[in-house]
C-alpha cells in the first residue's frame, strides 16, 4: 500500500510541476463563486423550502445539497468529507436531512435551483457560445479529474451530466472544487492540522476573521483549545497570529492543494486552459456583482 500512495503521490507532483502553479489557483478562483451560487441564490432556498428544508438560514440546506451526490450519508461520513464543520453542526442538520427529502430529490431540486439562478444572474448571456465554449473545457478538465481517494469528486462525478450548457458548466465547476477540496483535505493531514486547528491556523494568518470562521460551530473552548496546541508547536503567537512558521505550514499546504489540484489542468493543456480562463470572466463578474455572495468567506480566495 505504501508502494502505491508514493506512486500516487509523484504522480501528482509531478502533474503540478508541468503546470503553472498560479493558473491552477486563478482556476479556483474563477469557478469557486460559480459553484458556490447554490448556497446563497434566493432560488435554492425556494427550492429547499419546497421539499420542507428550513430557510432561516443557509446551513439546512447547505449541507443535503452539498452531501446529496454521496447518497443517503450519516453525520459521521459527512463530517468526515466536508472536515472542518464541528461534528455537533452536522449532526444537527443532518440528523433529519434525508427524512425530509431523499438525496435523489435534492439532488434535483439543486440543479433546479441553479438553472434559475444562473438566468436570473446572465440573462442573455445564458445561450451565449461564449458560454456554451466555456462548458465544454470546463468538462473536459473535470472529465481529467482523478478522483481516486476523493469522495466528493468522485460522487459528482459519478452523476449523469445535464445537457444545458448552463449546467454543465456549474457540474464542471462542482466537479473541480470538489477535486479540490479533497486535496486540500489531504494537505491539511499532512501538515497534522486536525479540523479545528485548520480553521484557526488559517485566521492566524489572516484568511477571514475569527468571527467569520465561527460559523463552522466550534466552541469559544474548542477554539481556545486549539489555537494552545498550535502555540505549542511553534506556530501561533501568544496573541493568536502566525509565527514565521505557522505562515510557512500554511504556504505548504496551499502549495501542495495546488499541486494536487493541477492534473485537470495539465490535461487540458496551458492554450485551453488560458482560453478557459478569459471565457470566465465575465460570468466571474457577473456571480459577484449579484451581490449574493458574502464578502468575506472561510476560503480566504485572495489572500493565500
Amino acid at each position: 500500500m505504501s508502494e502505491n500512495v508514493s506512486e500516487t503521490s509523484r504522480t501528482e507532483k509531478e502533474a503540478g510541476a508541468s503546470v503553472d502553479l498560479g493558473r491552477v489557483r486563478q482556476l479556483w478562483h474563477l469557478l469557486e463563486p460559480l459553484h458556490a451560487v447554490l448556497y446563497y441564490a434566493p432560488e435554492a432556498f425556494e427550492e429547499a423550502a419546497e421539499l420542507g428544508y428550513g430557510t432561516e438560514e443557509r446551513w439546512p440546506s447547505y449541507f443535503p445539497y452539498r452531501a446529496a451526490p454521496l447518497g443517503a450519508a450519516g453525520s459521521e461520513r459527512v463530517t468526515s468529507a466536508f472536515y472542518s464543520f464541528s461534528p455537533r453542526m452536522v449532526a444537527e442538520h443532518m440528523k433529519s436531512a434525508w427524512q425530509t427529502a431523499s438525496p435523489e430529490q435534492m439532488l434535483r431540486a439543486r440543479e433546479r435551483a441553479v438553472d434559475r439562478a444562473y438566468r436570473a444572474i446572465l440573462g442573455d448571456r445564458i445561450a451565449s457560445p461564449e458560454l456554451a465554449e466555456a462548458a465544454t473545457l470546463a468538462r473536459r478538465a473535470a472529465e481529467a479529474a482523478n478522483t481516486a481517494g476523493r469522495p466528493l469528486a468522485a460522487a459528482n462525478a459519478e452523476l449523469a451530466w445535464p445537457e444545458a450548457p448552463h449546467l454543465q458548466l456549474w457540474h464542471a465547476a462542482t466537479i473541480l472544487r470538489e477535486h479540490r477540496g479533497d486535496g486540500h483535505l489531504a494537505a491539511l493531514l499532512i501538515a497534522g492540522l486536525d479540523p479545528v486547528e485548520s480553521l484557526v491556523s488559517f485566521a492566524a494568518i489572516g484568511a477571514a476573521s475569527v468571527e467569520r470562521f465561527e460559523s463552522r460551530g466550534w466552541t469559544p473552548e474548542e477554539w481556545t483549545s486549539a489555537r494552545e496546541r498550535l502555540t505549542a508547536r511553534g506556530l501561533l503567537n501568544d496573541d493568536g497570529t502566525a509565527t514565521p512558521t505557522g505562515h510557512e505550514l500554511r504556504r505548504q499546504v496551499e502549495q501542495h492543494t495546488d499541486e494536487l489540484a493541477a492534473t485537470p489542468w495539465r490535461t487540458l493543456g496551458p492554450d485551453a486552459t488560458t482560453r478557459l480562463a478569459d471565457l470566465l470572466g465575465e460570468f466571474w463578474v457577473a456571480v459577484l456583482s449579484s451581490g449574493l455572495l458574502p464578502s468575506e468567506t472561510t476560503l480566504g480566495i485572495g489572500k493565500v
